[in-house]
């Protein structure tokens, strides 16, 4: 089932850009600078102005319920990194 498909069964209001944001998402990037340079051309977005957009949208329950393994696994990497943060 595509996201897509899973958000209108689960009845969210994702927009198409929050959509695609977590589609990109699931995507794994080898190479420094790699995932910016897509983020710039896909959405025509800034590195922190995408990150600050996925950081909202990982917190709402309309996107845990299109992608619950992504935004979960989202989630425990951002607290992993504000972990490592708060460690030093």
């Amino acid at each position: 089932m595509s996201a897509l498909e899973n958000n209108e069964t689960a009845g969210s209001h994702l927009t198409d850009l929050e959509t695609r944001i977590l589609d990109f998402e699931r995507n794994w990037w080898r190479f420094a600078g790699a995932k910016e340079t897509a983020i710039k051309e896909l959405f025509d977005l800034t590195a922190p102005r995408y990150y600050q957009l996925l950081n909202d949208l990982i917190d709402r329950d309309d996107a845990l319920a299109a992608s619950p393994m992504l935004v979960k696994r989202l989630r425990r990497l951002r607290e992993a990194r504000m972990q490592a943060r708060t460690a030093h």
